[in-house]
């Protein structure tokens, strides 16, 4: 191997690495602010009194229900 070619080698090699790394902060910062997200959502539920949570949460259900049946359909 000529000594080009190493050097194209481990650049190359080098290169891959880099985004990797790029790739795996990348998604580590999308699980925190998913994370974060979730957890302020908790809060506010939290905050509501019993019958607000009650019928907030009926309603994220329900929701939920729909957005599925028109996925799968």
């Amino acid at each position: 191997m000529s000594r080009s070619r190493r050097i194209l080698t481990v650049t190359l090699i080098v290169a891959a690495a880099a985004g990797v790394v790029v790739v795996a902060v990348r998604v580590r910062r999308m699980r925190q602010v998913a994370s974060d997200t979730a957890a302020d959502i908790e809060a506010q539920l939290d905050a509501l009194d019993p019958m607000t949570r009650a019928a907030v949460v009926g309603k994220l259900s329900a929701d939920a229900v729909k957005a599925a049946k028109t996925k799968n359909s």
